[in-house]
């Protein structure tokens, strides 16, 4: 059964990026999507979780930062501009990008003096973004010199590094509140920050027209990719253990990139598999630190 778990977390969240394409052939404003999303989300939860935030009101407010940061990374910035990038990039390209997020939490880390980096270390992140600047250049050294860049491909980099900040001070530190009430707390936060940006996008002009559409993608990322995932990999975790169950996010490339080439027909291609090699090699240079502690 926690297999099973793990599997449909991870499916929900593979699917998320897929919903994000649909949104943009659909012209749904990305600020709005996400907004929407964790609002739905929010409200959802607050039954469950109100009464644990009353009685520990003191201590969320003591340490507002620190929730400030991680839903501004997370809620805000990781998901926008995951939506946004979509609308100019491939799946594809985009959820290979999953694939540096242990590297950058280890180089993060390293900034923050939180862990000590090694050499193999400094390879693995040499290695890894050599393989991103592969799929961002689409191994194309003409584009490389002229910085002649994909802004999807890139905003999506952006992305994922706002989640490796928000992974490395997630595991900083250890919260005095359940995770429902954590993640609650989190959402609200970074909903203070999606407010008046989606506003300032409403103003660009950028409206959602409800539609079956709409209303079928939002239905998506509240329930599945919003909480079902959520509550299935807590409950995976809590059989077989965190470091098990972490295997299970390599997979959410393969299955994304998969729907994607049934649904867009998208295409693997050669700066895919190139950029994808770089990146592993330095996901395993980088995981020598803990073989050798």
């Amino acid at each position: 059964m926690a297999y099973i778990y793990l599997l449909l977390a991870v499916t929900f969240w593979s699917g998320n990026f897929i919903v994000g394409k649909f949104a943009s052939y659909y012209e749904i404003p990305p600020i709005a999507l996400n907004f929407y999303r964790w609002l739905f989300v929010c409200l959802i939860l607050a039954p469950f979780t109100t009464r644990e935030i009353i009685i520990k009101r003191n201590y969320i407010l003591k340490n507002f930062k620190i929730f400030l940061i991680l839903g501004a990374t997370s809620i805000t910035i990781f998901n926008s501009i995951v939506y946004y990038s979509l609308n100019f990039t491939q799946v594809i390209s985009g959820v290979l990008m999953i694939s540096t997020i242990p590297v950058m939490i280890i180089f993060i880390s390293s900034i923050l003096k939180i862990e000590k980096t090694n050499i193999f270390q400094i390879f693995g992140v040499l290695f890894s973004l050599t393989g991103v600047i592969l799929i961002i250049s689409k191994a194309n050294l003409e584009i490389l010199v002229n910085l002649d860049f994909n802004k999807g491909d890139i905003l999506m980099v952006v992305a994922m590094f706002a989640w490796a900040i928000y992974s490395v001070l997630l595991k900083k530190q250890s919260y005095k509140i359940s995770q429902l009430g954590l993640l609650e707390v989190i959402i609200s936060f970074g909903l203070l920050f999606l407010i008046p940006i989606y506003f300032i996008e409403y103003q660009m002009g950028y409206r959602i027209y409800l539609g079956l559409s709409f209303y079928l993608i939002l239905i998506f990322v509240v329930l599945f990719s919003g909480l079902a995932s959520f509550i299935f990999w807590m409950r995976g975790i809590s059989l077989i253990g965190t470091n098990r169950s972490g295997v299970f996010l390599h997979l959410m490339p393969i299955l994304s990139a998969v729907m994607a080439m049934i649904l867009f027909n998208e295409k693997l291609m050669l700066y895919h598999f190139l950029g994808t090699f770089f990146i592993l090699t330095g996901i395993i240079f980088s995981n020598k630190k803990s073989n050798n502690a």
